[in-house]
């Protein structure tokens, strides 16, 4: 096939014969974007193969071929066309007879008039269709036998060979819808009539998008038809040839199949790893997969570790077999009390911080000392400051907790007390649990909210090299839902594991059936560390955030006063050390100006205050003592009381 221009090799192609594959012969490039415009392919380089799998007509320009007026149709114009002969016209209809007995066309002929013609019959109407059938001589006069079809009924109409035009000479046949039009290789390029359209001929010029496949390229190529591109159809000689069509994971995860689906990497998304596995330094180039399909279940729960100065993160698969105990909870606000109370699980803790009832600007409010037992009863309100409602927590205290267990009507009995917390209140509880059941993870999630701490006392049987045992405590935080897919290597058929394509997306590529892939059940690791960005990108999904913070404390009425209080105590107190640290300039005194020391001696340092314990007591004064020496060792005690 000799090359030709991709709009002719579309308008002659066969829509049955598709698919097939060309070469560009001569490329085109347009300034201003080597990939495409308005999603369109604008960029194609010679010797490029495109196998073109569906052509898709966008529109239609009609065009007046005496004055270039162009204008767009839609491909469901409802329109009816009609072929013209040729571009020429004819003034009567003797010059319209004389043409058609001079060509080898014998009658009938179907002709028009761009002009309304008016007999005694009827009026037919400009570019209304008429059959030229014969010519006779009617009532003695030469006219031509002319039938019009109306729809309903034939009108035959005698019109004198005299009748003035323009006529226009119409192809045989009835009238064309656009489509019919455009699928007719006769009529490509002809002149045309429509009685939509004030226009004694036009053209029509269609528009098409072709859908094709290209090498290395991931989504399906568009290319107007208008592209000024040659193109030579090799799909005889192009059996062989496979295009290789990237695809993402998510794209095989949405499509659901089929599986299992063999694959080879193209390319590694980067950024920042996600998990700390062995696994994931296989991920490279080149490296071949085996999608296995979606993981079950579909959850996953974030994990972290307790008791570790830097805790360590982890995804547990909703198939995790291991065996966990409750531990207990710890709480530093009444709000996270009242988010992990349940109706019909009674939940009692104990306190672990002392708070007077005046530290929350409200004498109604209880106060806690450490070591108080309590059970969370659930919320209300109450007046706070400002007199204003304040959500609080309501709770009972409880008495303390003896060997023995009493009876429950002898302790609600003994404790009726209950207590009121903001829910902004900032203290410290720590949950009582006299749990001991050993717990599977799905069991313990839909029996208690999260988070929830507990300790892996069994690991998974099917994971050997399970991590989890070891730690003295996790908290089990957030549960996602999120699909993976079971991926195996073709290097090591029995490494199993899961992959997030929403955040580990793949490029790979089919390929050929992968040999030596495991039957039945897979051994997916189910539990992944994860790195510490990648956690807590987790934790700032929009299903966490939309998680309602606590409650904000009110500003405390008292604190500037009290600030600037402090403020002025310290100034003071400032001011008298500077004084007391300064030598006094006082006169020196003589024994007589001193005051008799009576034998009672007591009496002389009863008005100064006691002081406080580990100081050095005073050293008594003696009559014999030197006046001088004397009244530097008042002043001296003295100073020290202050």
């Amino acid at each position: 096939m000799e090359p030709v221009s991709l709009q002719d090799f579309v308008c002659a192609l066969d829509p049955a014969s598709l698919p097939r594959v060309l070469r560009v012969c001569s490329g085109v490039y347009f300034q201003g974007s080597i990939y495409e415009i308005s999603g369109n392919e604008c960029c194609l380089s010679t010797g490029d193969l495109i196998k073109v799998t569906h052509v898709r007509l966008q529109k239609v320009v009609c065009e007046n071929p005496g004055t270039g007026q162009t204008t767009e149709l839609a491909p469901n114009f409802q329109g009816h066309f009609s072929f013209l002969t040729g571009p020429q016209s004819y003034g009567t209809l003797e010059e319209l007879v004389y043409a058609a007995t001079q060509s080898s066309k014998l009658l009938p002929i179907r002709f028009m008039s761009t002009h309304r013609i008016t007999t005694k019959a009827r009026v037919v109407p400009e570019e209304q269709p008429l059959k030229l059938e014969a010519v006779e001589m009617h009532m003695g006069t030469c006219c031509a036998r002319c039938v019009l079809d109306s729809g309903a009924q034939q009108v035959l109409l005698h019109l004198p060979l005299s009748q003035q035009g323009p006529f226009w000479k119409l192809e045989p046949g009835p009238p064309r819808t656009l489509l019919q039009v455009l699928q007719d290789p006769a009529l490509k390029d002809a002149l045309l009539t429509c009685s939509a359209f004030p226009w004694r001929s036009l053209t029509l010029m269609p528009q098409y998008e072709v859908e094709a496949i290209m090498h290395l390229r991931r989504t399906v190529v568009k290319i107007p038809s208008t592209l000024e591109v040659d193109v030579e159809d090799v799909t005889a000689s192009s059996q062989h040839i496979h295009f290789i069509q990237p695809l993402l994971l998510s794209e095989a995860l949405a499509r659901g199949g089929p599986f299992p689906l063999a694959t080879e990497i193209l390319e590694v998304p980067e950024g920042s790893p996600s998990f700390l596995s062995p696994w994931l330094n296989s991920l490279q180039k080149g490296q071949r997969l085996c999608l296995h399909g979606v993981a079950s279940p579909p959850w996953r729960f974030l994990a972290s570790t307790r008791g570790r100065k830097v805790p360590r993160h982890f995804m547990i698969s909703g198939a995790y077999r291991g065996k966990l105990r409750r531990r207990p909870r710890e709480f530093p606000t009444a709000y996270d009390l009242l988010g992990a109370s349940q109706p019909g699980q009674p939940l009692r803790v104990v306190t672990t911080k002392d708070c007077e009832g005046d530290e929350l600007e409200n004498l109604g409010f209880a106060s806690l000392a450490v070591g108080d037992r309590l059970e969370v009863l659930g919320s209300g309100q109450a007046l706070g400051q400002h007199e204003k409602d304040i959500d609080v927590l309501v709770c009972q205290r409880l008495g303390e907790q003896t060997g023995e267990e009493e009876s429950g009507e002898d302790e609600e009995a003994e404790d009726q007390e209950q207590i009121l917390l903001p829910l902004y209140f900032s203290g410290g509880f720590v949950e009582e649990l006299s749990d001991a059941r050993r717990y599977s993870l799905q069991d313990l999630t839909a029996q208690f909210s999260l988070p929830c701490e507990v300790k892996v006392v069994a690991k998974d049987p099917r994971h050997p090299a399970d991590p989890l045992p070891s730690f003295p405590g996790l908290q089990l935080e957030e549960k996602i839902l999120e699909p993976f897919l079971v991926v195996s290597l073709d290097s090591d058929p029995e490494m199993c594991f899961e992959i997030p394509p929403r955040w580990l997306d793949l490029t790979v590529a089919e390929v050929e059936e992968l040999p030596g892939q495991p039957s039945g059940p897979l051994p997916t690791a189910t539990v992944e560390e994860l790195t510490e960005a990648f956690y807590y990108r987790l934790r700032k999904l929009p299903a966490f955030e939309s998680q309602a913070p606590p409650p904000r404390p009110p500003k405390s009425k008292g604190l500037s006063e009290q600030k600037k209080q402090m403020s002025k105590e310290k100034g003071v107190k400032s001011s008298q050390v500077s004084r007391l640290q300064e030598p006094p300039l006082l006169p020196k005194l003589g024994t007589k100006s001193l005051p008799k020391v009576t034998q009672d001696s007591s009496n002389l340092y009863s008005e100064v205050p006691g002081r406080k314990k580990g100081h050095r007591p005073a050293v008594p004064i003696t009559e014999d003592s030197d006046d001088e020496h004397d009244y530097e060792e008042i002043l001296e005690q003295f100073s020290k009381t202050l």
